[in-house]
Parts: structure tokens; C-alpha cells; sequence
């Protein structure tokens, strides 16, 4: 495709720049009201404390729907979640085409029968080292280093010049799983000429490098040889790198492995998919490994950052039904704690103490996790081989992004640009800018319905998890009268006794009635103005009393 006096080629991220996860990337070349474009990974991030009831996040795709007759296809560079976790939920407003790897391809169908879109989406398979053209955009593959199967660079070549698309990436010298970085054809890439490297920020404030998958399982296997009595080890079931090593691990030592957590059984199936983890012995299922010495059995469990609901919560709260750990046992972390997430692995980590467990981490032995992502030796070789003309990087928090452009300034890159989610970046031609900004946002998976970030539902319970919540009942006859109540029931507030309780909220039937009384005429008649009316009372009524505003609930009845 020739270029035209009016094209542009652009980037501009929806997610993952300013947060480490929700990865969503679009590149658009033309005529700026025309461009096509393609996405490059459309992940997930998780929710925490400040968002009560959410686990999932998701990017908001506003821009991309509104302009889904010109996207040409979703490319997705591997198969972690904030990488491919949102195409399920957000696939419907675009209905492109999907294009990945046998691996990548494997898990994304898993998600999308769950979804009841297997028969809808289209899904092309593309080789490692396979090339895609979409358009103005072709693209080709190139092999990477990372903690999953099958991890991919882009190379995205336009009329207007050649983007380097890292994703997830580290240089890892034996990988065990898949192949090496394939540097040959990055180097290649350097010599024809890079316009842009997009790359991944992650780690950028480590000196040194990230380490490789088989210092890990040498660490492994004389720890696990230490071990007399049951072992499980948390790690992320994405993470099949480090999966391959417990488990080799655990068969140098003689024991059979489970897995526990359905995440683990959809990881491991996918990896046997593509001919990984076929030599290994078959693992052993729950009954099975109960009947199994304890020196004989080691449980791959998910839940390392403490999720709620993960197979190593439940058994460290004892209700896992096949599953207990008691003294003499031990729990190995081959993972890092993601910012966020202390709280919860710490609480983790204590009830697992409580029952006897003597715990592993990468803080006391430092050898047993390494980390996925780039550390700054690792980045300068990267900078080395593809020569870029422009940094752009993403991946990270504006603390990485910063840190990471001035290390580029640093390696002589000759432009620099750091765009948050919504800044469209102009990469050709002429220099690096931002010229645009579009809607970027977050959509909220709550209770399995996908909501506005700044939703009613979450705001409420917000409001009631800091304030906390009080319901107020009245019945009224036909003229506005009372017949019983005001009656009002606390949740989530503080009280010294039963006593006192009994008396503040008598105190706010007494300021409800009050609100009630001063009400005239037509009002009388109107149930919302009368419950608008007690609420307003209720709640000055409560700040002063507990220096707190909480939700006020107010029903009338009529008799």
C-alpha cells in the first residue's frame, strides 16, 4: 500500500499505560478521518479494597466501538490476562477478527465457550515466526522469552515505517519452555530500521537482569528435598514456565503432583496442547493424592496473591474438601507479591501459619521465583539490537514510564514519548507528539454484568463500606399520619452497649418524625418527597452523632 500525502501512523494506548496489566494498544495509519486500525491485546486488570465486590476491570473501549467498521483485526501477543482476559466480555462491540498463536488460541477458547461466543468469534491461528497482513499493517511474529508459552514481539510494518512491538518479554538464556528470544531477527529488524519500539516497562528501576526459569528449578528441587511432610507451592497458573519446574522439581524428589485450582487444569491441558509437558508423569487427582504418603505428594495450587476464592485460601482456611496442611507441611511462594496485594497475602500467609505451615518466600530464599519482565541490562541490549528512532513506553505506572523514557534518553534514542491511556501519539511523520486525546477509561465486572466505572451500584457500596448504612421505616395512613414508626435499623456503625445503640436510634426516629411533621399539604401525599425528606433528616442527624454521613434507606407504607 502506497503512502498518500495525508496518512499518519499512530498509537495510542486504551490501557496499560499508567497501571501494569489491562494492556489494550491501537495502531491506526491514514488519513486522520479515515484511518484503519488494528488492537494488540485487549487484558483485564484485577480489582482490590477500593473496589468492594469487583474482581474483574476492564479497559473502556468507547473509542474502539465507535470506530469498529474500520478495525481490522485483534491481534493478541500471548495468553496472560491482562493480555487476552477482556476479549470475552468486550469482543461483541467490535466483532473483528482474532489472530494467535496455537497456545494463545487454546486458552482464548476456554474463554470464550464460557461466554457462549466460540461459535461467533473467528479465530486464525498463526505460526511462531508467522506474519499477518491486515491492510496497510503487516505484521510478523517474532519470538520472545517471558513466563508463558509462546510470547511474541510485533513487527509492524507500514509504508510509513516499522514498529516494535515487544509485549511481555524478557531475555531469558535457557527458557526452558519454547525457544530463545529469537535475536537474529530483532538485530534484522535494527538494520532495516526501527521508526518505534513500544516496549514494556515493568522493571525498569532493576539493575541487572530478571534471571532465568532453570536457576528456579535448580533452587527447587534441594529445597523440596528438604521438605518430610506434604508440600504445595502458590504460583500464578499462567506462569507455566515455573509450573514445569515444581513439577519437575517434585518428581526428582519422588512425589506425585496435584493440581489444585480449575486455573492450573486449563493451563496445563493448553500446554499439553502444543506438545509441552507431555513427558511427565500423569498428575494425580484429589482423592488420590489423600491416600498418598505425605513425603509422596506436592500440591500445585493457585490463590499466591491471596485471592479469596483460590484454592490455597480455601485450605488455608481449612474448607478445602480435599485438601489439609497442618504442622510439619510446608507452603513454598514461587512468586512475587503484586503491588496491592500485601494485605491479603499477608493475611493468607498468617492463617497458614496458624495451622503449623512453615512458609517459603522469594524474601527468604531468594532463588525460587524470578521475574518475567525486562530488567534494565535486558532493555539496554533490546535498545541495542532494534536502534529505534522513538521510545515509547507502556506497561507500567507513569513512574515506570517516566524512568523507563529517560533510560532510553540515556541509551541515545534519539525521541522519547510517554503517552497515558487516551493520548493519541502521532509516530509518522514527522516527530513524536501527542495530537489527540480520546475516551479511555474502566469498565467494571460486577456480579457478571459489565458496568461504568463511576457506576451507582459500586458508588452506594462504597459509600456504605466507609459510612455505613441506616433503614428507616414508616407506616402513614392516606392523610400523612403516623400509624407506627419511625423504626430505624443501624449497619456497619459504631455503638459502646445495646444500650446506647437502642438510644441513638431512637434519637433518629425522633428526628425522622420531626422531618415528617414539618411536611405540609401536597407533600404529605408524595412518598419520594417524604422519603427524600426523613433521609436529609436522618443524615445531619448522624453526622452529628458519629462525624459520618451514612446511606439512609428510608421506606413508607400506607395504610
Amino acid at each position: 500500500m502506497a503512502k498518500s500525502s495525508n496518512d499518519e501512523l499512530v498509537f495510542l494506548p486504551l490501557g496499560g499505560s499508567n497501571e501494569i496489566g489491562m494492556n489494550f494498544n491501537l495502531y491506526g495509519y491514514g488519513p486522520p478521518d479515515d484511518r484503519k486500525w488494528i488492537v494488540v491485546d485487549l487484558g483485564v486488570t484485577f480489582g482490590d479494597q477500593t473496589t468492594p465486590g469487583v474482581e474483574v476491570i476492564l479497559p473502556d473501549p468507547e473509542f474502539m466501538e465507535q470506530n469498529a467498521d474500520r478495525l481490522l483485526g485483534i491481534v493478541l501477543t500471548h495468553a496472560h490476562e491482562d493480555h487476552i482476559g477482556a476479549v470475552a466480555h468486550l469482543w461483541p462491540r467490535f466483532k473483528a477478527p482474532i489472530y494467535a498463536t496455537p497456545f494463545t488460541a487454546f486458552i482464548l477458547r476456554e474463554k470464550l465457550r464460557e461466554a457462549g461466543l466460540l461459535d461467533e468469534a473467528e479465530i486464525t491461528i498463526v505460526p511462531l515466526g508467522g506474519t499477518i497482513e491486515l491492510g496497510p499493517f503487516k505484521l510478523e511474529l517474532i519470538t520472545l522469552t517471558h513466563s508463558i508459552p509462546e510470547p511474541n514481539g510485533l513487527a509492524i510494518r507500514t509504508p510509513l515505517g516499522t514498529i516494535l512491538h515487544t509485549g511481555d518479554w524478557k531475555i531469558d538464556p535457557d527458557p526452558l519452555l519454547g525457544g530463545p528470544t529469537d535475536i537474529d531477527a530483532i538485530r534484522k529488524l535494527g538494520d532495516e530500521g526501527v521508526l518505534a519500539m513500544v516496549c514494556d516497562s515493568t522493571n525498569v528501576f532493576v539493575d541487572g537482569h530478571a534471571g532465568s526459569e532453570a536457576d528456579v528449578r535448580k533452587a527447587l528441587i534441594p529445597l523440596i528435598a528438604s521438605f518430610k511432610g506434604k508440600v504445595a507451592v502458590a504460583c500464578f497458573a499462567s506462569n507455566v514456565a515455573r509450573m514445569d519446574s515444581v513439577i519437575r522439581a517434585a518428581e526428582a524428589n519422588g512425589r506425585r503432583v496435584c493440581l489444585v485450582g480449575r486455573s492450573m487444569h486449563r493451563m496445563a491441558a493448553a500446554a499439553k496442547s502444543v506438545g509441552l509437558m507431555t513427558d511427565l508423569k500423569p498428575f494425580v487427582d484429589d482423592s488420590e493424592a489423600k491416600r498418598l504418603p505425605a513425603n509422596g505428594v506436592l500440591y500445585l495450587c493457585t490463590g499466591s496473591q491471596g485471592e479469596p476464592r483460590a484454592a490455597l485460601s480455601r485450605i488455608a482456611e481449612g474448607t478445602h474438601p480435599h485438601v489439609n496442611l497442618g504442622a510439619n507441611d510446608a507452603c513454598v511462594f514461587s512468586s512475587r507479591v503484586i503491588p496491592g496485594n500485601d494485605v491479603p497475602i499477608r493475611n493468607l500467609q498468617n492463617k497458614l501459619t496458624e495451622r503449623g505451615v512453615r512458609l517459603y518466600t522469594e524474601r527468604d530464599h531468594p532463588g525460587i521465583h524470578v521475574s518475567g519482565h525486562p530488567c534494565r541490562d535486558e532493555l539496554a541490549q533490546m535498545y541495542a539490537w532494534a536502534r529505534p528512532e522513538i521510545a515509547v513506553p507502556t506497561h507500567g505506572e507513569r513512574r515506570h514510564l517516566m524512568e523507563h523514557a529517560a533510560f532510553a534518553r540515556d541509551l541515545q534514542v534519539p525521541q522519547q514519548v510517554t503517552p497515558r491511556n487516551g493520548d493519541m501519539v502521532r509516530l509518522a511523520p514527522g516527530r513524536a507528539e501527542i495530537i489527540d486525546e480520546v475516551t479511555a477509561g474502566r469498565l467494571y465486572v460486577d456480579a457478571g454484568v459489565v458496568v461504568p466505572e463511576h457506576g451507582e451500584a459500586l458508588r452506594e457500596r462504597r459509600h456504605a463500606a466507609y459510612n455505613g448504612m441506616l433503614a428507616v421505616s414508616v407506616v402513614l395512613d392516606g392523610r400523612g399520619k403516623i400509624v407506627s414508626g419511625p423504626q430505624v435499623r443501624a449497619l456497619g456503625l459504631p455503638t459502646e452497649s445495646e444500650e446506647h445503640l437502642d438510644e441513638v436510634l431512637n434519637d433518629l426516629a425522633d428526628e425522622a418524625e420531626t422531618a415528617l411533621r414539618r411536611m405540609k399539604g401536597h407533600d404529605l401525599e408524595m412518598d419520594e418527597a417524604i422519603e427524600k425528606a426523613i433521609s436529609r433528616g436522618v443524615k445531619k442527624a448522624s453526622q452529628r452523632i458519629w462525624g459520618r454521613r451514612p446511606v439512609v434507606e428510608t421506606t413508607v407504607l400506607r395504610v
